[in-house]
C-alpha cells in the first residue's frame, strides 16, 4: 500500500503543512489539458483487453527500460513494422515485467504502476515472479467488469477534463461519437500539425496532398496551404472542442520571413528540394504563422522541443515511433523565441506556452522570458523530467523569477490512461511541500500557500488552456 506520506518532505514541522495543503487539494478533479489517450476508449468504451496490453505493449517508458536490459520488444509484444513474430501470450508477456520490476525501483514508472495496482485494482502485494500469475488474473477478472471500462474509469478518477492529440489529417470520427453519445465526459482535442508542418515528417508531401483534398484549397500555392491549416483549425474546434495546439519540434526555432520570402521556401519545401537548413527554417516560420493564427481563432500554441526522436536507428527501423528511444538534447530558447515574442510576446489575447527537456534552461532562458513576456507561460517538468525530483527541480528553479502564476499547473502528457490519477497526485504532493518548505521558511503566509496550492492543482490549467 502506498504510504499516506510519501513525497513529503521529511522534517515534521514541514511534513505537518504539506499534509495540511494536500487534504485541502487532493481530491480536487483533474484537469488534463494535453496528453495522448485514444479518444476511441470514450467513444467505444469497450474493455481493455488484459493486463499485458493494458501495461506492457504500449508503454514506451516500460519498453525503454527493459529494452536496456537486453530484453527484446519482440518478448514484450510489440508488433514489428514488418509483421515479423512477437510474443502473443499476454501472460508470458506480463511475467517478464513481473521478472523484472526490480528494474523500475526508484523510478516514476514504479511508482505509476504501484498505484494503479492499488488505486484502481486494489492490489497491496508487490509485483513479482511468484505473485506475477496472480495478479493478472486480478486484473484480467477486474477489467471483465463494467465498473472498470474507459467511461467509468474516467468518471472514477474523477477527470472533468481531458485533451487528446490529433493529426490535422484526422476526420475526429471518434470525438464526434463521444459528443454524440450523450455521455457527460468531457473530451477535447488538441492539434498536433506536425505532419503538415515539418517538412522531415515521413510523408510530408503527400500529407500537404490530403491537407489539400480535405479542405479544398490549393496547397501547393503558399497562401492555398496557411488557408487549408486554418481551416483545419475551425474544423478541430468546431468537433473536438479544441482549444490548443501543440507542436514538437526538434528545437525551440522561431522565424519571422518576409511574405516573399516565405513563399520562396515553401516553394522549396513543397518540391522536396529542401536542405535540412531549410527544413529548420520552415518549422521554425510555421511556429510564427501558428501563433498569427491563433490571434485570430484563440488557440493556446504549446512548444514541446528538443526531442532527439529515434536515436536508436535500428529499432526504429524494425518497431517504428515512440518505442523508447527518443533522448532529449540541449535546448535554446532566448535567440531561439526572439523571432516570435517580437512579433507576438507582447499579445495578451495570446497564450504560448513552452516546454523543455533541458533542465540547464529553467532559471537561464525560460524563467526570465516568462517572467516578462505577456504571452509566454512555462510548461511544467515534461516527460523524462515528469518525476518527483523532476518537478522539484522545475520548482526551485522557476518560481524565483516567473513566479507560480506564469507557470500553467500540471498536465500528464501520457498515452497510459491508468496512470493518469498517479500522476497529479504525484504532482500535487512535491506542490504541497515545495510550498509548506516556504511556508516553514517564512516566505509564504499559510492562507497563501491554500491558495496557490489550489491554483497549481486546478486554476491555472483551467484558465491557460482555455477550458
Amino acid at each position: 500500500m502506498p504510504h499516506p506520506d510519501r513525497l513529503f518532505p521529511a522534517d515534521p514541522e514541514t511534513r505537518a503543512i504539506a499534509r495540511e495543503l494536500y487534504a485541502a487539494v487532493g481530491g480536487l478533479p483533474i484537469v488534463s489539458p494535453h496528453g495522448h489517450t485514444d479518444p476511441s476508449w470514450y467513444a467505444e468504451n469497450t474493455p481493455f483487453p488484459d493486463p499485458a496490453t493494458l501495461f506492457v505493449i504500449p508503454d514506451h517508458y516500460v519498453h525503454r527500460m527493459l529494452h536496456s536490459h537486453g530484453i527484446p520488444l519482440e518478448a514484450l509484444g510489440v508488433p514489428r513494422l514488418d509483421g515479423g513474430p512477437v510474443e502473443t501470450d499476454k501472460r508470458k508477456i506480463w511475467r517478464i515485467l513481473a521478472e523484472n520490476f526490480h528494474l523500475f525501483r526508484g523510478t516514476p514508472s514504479s511508482m505509476w504502476l504501484t498505484h494503479a495496482f492499488f488505486h484502481v485494482f486494489g492490489i497491496e502485494e508487490r509485483l513479482t515472479a511468484a505473485s506475477a500469475d496472480r495478479i493478472f488474473d486480478k486484473i484480467a477478472a477486474d477489467l471483465a467488469k463494467p465498473e472498470f471500462r474507459p467511461r467509468e474509469l474516467f468518471e472514477r478518477f474523477n477527470i472533468e477534463v481531458i485533451a487528446t492529440t490529433e493529426s490535422p489529417l484526422d476526420d475526429l470520427r471518434r470525438h464526434r461519437k463521444i459528443r454524440e453519445s450523450g455521455w457527460k465526459g468531457r473530451v477535447v482535442t488538441a492539434f498536433r500539425p506536425d505532419p503538415v508542418v515539418d517538412p522531415a515528417f515521413p510523408g510530408f508531401a503527400g500529407n500537404v496532398d490530403e491537407l489539400g483534398r480535405l479542405t479544398g484549397r490549393d496547397t501547393g500555392r503558399w497562401d492555398g496551404y496557411l488557408a487549408a491549416l486554418a481551416d483545419r483549425r475551425r474544423y478541430f474546434i468546431e468537433v473536438g472542442g479544441c482549444t490548443s495546439t501543440d507542436h514538437g519540434h526538434p528545437t525551440a526555432q522561431t522565424a519571422d520571413l518576409s511574405g516573399e520570402d516565405a513563399e520562396a521556401l515553401f516553394r522549396r519545401v513543397r518540391r522536396g528540394e529542401a536542405t535540412a537548413g531549410d527544413a529548420e527554417l520552415f518549422r521554425a516560420q510555421m511556429l510564427t504563422e501558428m501563433a498569427k493564427m491563433s490571434t485570430v481563432d484563440g488557440l493556446v500554441l504549446q512548444i514541446h522541443p528538443g526531442s532527439r526522436r529515434d536515436h536508436n536507428a535500428p529499432l526504429y527501423a524494425a518497431f517504428g515511433k515512440d518505442k523508447g528511444c527518443d533522448i532529449p538534447g540541449p535546448t535554446g530558447y532566448v535567440d531561439e523565441l526572439k523571432p516570435l515574442l517580437n512579433r507576438f510576446g507582447n499579445h495578451r489575447d495570446l497564450t504560448i506556452i513552452v516546454f523543455t527537456l533541458d533542465e540547464t534552461a529553467y532559471a537561464r532562458e525560460l524563467a526570465p522570458l516568462a517572467g516578462h513576456y505577456p504571452a509566454l507561460k512555462l510548461g511544467p517538468a515534461w516527460w523524462f523530467h515528469d518525476s518527483p525530483e523532476g518537478m522539484r527541480r522545475y520548482r526551485e528553479q522557476v518560481t524565483e523569477t516567473a513566479g507560480f502564476y506564469n507557470t500553467v499547473g500540471f498536465n500528464d502528457d501520457t498515452r497510459a490512461f491508468l496512470s493518469i490519477p498517479a500522476r497529479h497526485d504525484v504532482a500535487r504532493r512535491i506542490d504541497c511541500g515545495f510550498l509548506a518548505r516556504l511556508v516553514a521558511e517564512h516566505r509564504l503566509e499559510r492562507d497563501e500557500a491554500h491558495e496557490v496550492a489550489y491554483d497549481l492543482t486546478y486554476r491555472l490549467a483551467k484558465e491557460a488552456y482555455r477550458l
